[in-house]
């Protein structure tokens, strides 16, 4: 299934984005190190921001299909820029927090889940993205 998002540039490096199937718009920035205001998400802090949102959603929904409740859970994405040999993403640090414990079993399931979201595996080999997973002691 395709999915339509329309990017029209509003000038002084500002895009606004509108996901067609619900009309939903947001704007995005060009970052304060790449001549920006870094007033909103830049283009590639979307892609730190899909790749957090992206495990957390696959996680969910295996989590759904065996009764696991992983509610509460964070992710949070350390985007870290290259400049050599040109600018692009270095590195994203994914750090995922559970607010309860789980049986091994489930803990196994959930990480192996993290690692097959599709942001995940549609990143380019060059990009660094070790994941680390953090339960409540």
């Amino acid at each position: 299934m395709a999915v339509e998002v329309r990017a029209v540039y509003e000038g002084q490096l500002r895009c606004r984005l509108t996901h067609g199937p619900s009309g939903q718009e947001f704007v995005s920035d060009a970052p304060v190190d790449n001549q920006g205001l870094g007033e909103a998400f830049s283009p590639t802090d979307l892609v730190a921001a899909a790749l957090g949102s992206c495990i957390l959603t696959t996680m969910g929904i295996v989590a759904e299909r065996h009764h696991i409740d992983v509610t509460g859970a964070t992710a949070t994405v350390l985007k870290e820029m290259v400049t050599q040999p040109f600018r692009r993403i270095g590195r994203l640090t994914v750090t995922i927090r559970f607010s309860r414990t789980y049986p091994d079993d489930q803990r196994q399931l959930l990480e192996r889940t993290a690692m097959t979201c599709p942001v995940h595996r549609s990143l380019h080999p060059d990009v660094e993205a070790p994941v680390q997973f953090v339960y409540p002691s």
